[in-house]
């Protein structure tokens, strides 16, 4: 899609703020209202659309794409979609270490018992940690009040912790993000940590690293996107 408008600009409404292009409101894919829970994420939004070069590239507008998946996607089935991120507390990334070499396992241990510890805490919750990748199953309250994290966040946070979660596949990280205990950089260094780690080790593959770098981008964007609905 080329470029049709020459600015935006940010509309207040009863519903929220939205975003308009030389005075018409931006509508999501499903032809809904963009109405945004907060002056700044609309503000970012409307930079988007400002930044926007000759043509609409919707890599370069993730803040875009995170509002429309929460209005589109999360508001129609806001408990399924909870429910599928919730999932991702059965098998959390933080809960399986490598068995060697003593390096990796330390790494692990230094970035990620300091999650678990830290939503230990915060959800009175305990883990199954394991050495390998075989499944080991959470308890089962663990699994109840995590889930009951989730399932109690508002469509627009729905919608910014699904990359955290989906990407990283630690529902701990992601969490820890959300509730801005853990910054997005650090949070993305642990979930990555594996990754970075055959890096290290096999050379620096320029595809391998390529994809890791988009990622890193698509993480890091949801984490804003968090930040700025509060």
């Amino acid at each position: 899609m080329k470029r049709f408008w020459t600015s935006a600009e940010i509309a207040e409404t009863e519903g929220g703020f939205g975003v308009a292009l030389d005075g018409r409101g931006v509508k999501t894919p499903a032809r809904a209202e963009l109405f945004l829970p907060t002056r700044a994420l609309a503000d970012a939004i409307a930079a988007e659309w400002n930044d926007c070069g000759e043509k609409v590239d919707p890599r370069a507008m993730p803040l875009t794409g995170l509002a429309n998946a929460a209005i589109d996607r999360v508001t129609a089935d806001r408990d399924g979609f909870a429910a599928s991120l919730a999932s991702y507390g059965e098998s959390d990334l933080t809960c399986y270490r490598a068995e060697g070499p003593e390096m990796l396992v330390a790494r692990q241990a230094d970035s990620w018992d300091a999650l678990l510890a830290w939503a230990r805490r915060r959800y009175d919750v305990d883990f199954t940690c394991v050495s390998g990748v075989m499944h080991v199953s959470q308890p089962e309250e663990t699994v109840r009040k995590l889930g009951h994290a989730v399932a109690t966040l508002d469509p627009f946070r729905l919608a910014g912790l699904a990359p955290l979660v989906t990407i990283g596949g630690s529902l701990v990280a992601g969490l820890a993000v959300l509730e801005q205990v853990l910054p997005a950089e650090e949070a993305w260094e642990a979930v990555s940590l594996d990754d970075r780690w055959q890096l290290e080790q096999w050379g620096d593959d320029a595809e391998a690293r390529a994809a890791l770098d988009i990622r890193r981008r698509d993480f890091l964007a949801a984490a804003r996107f968090l930040e700025l609905l509060n």
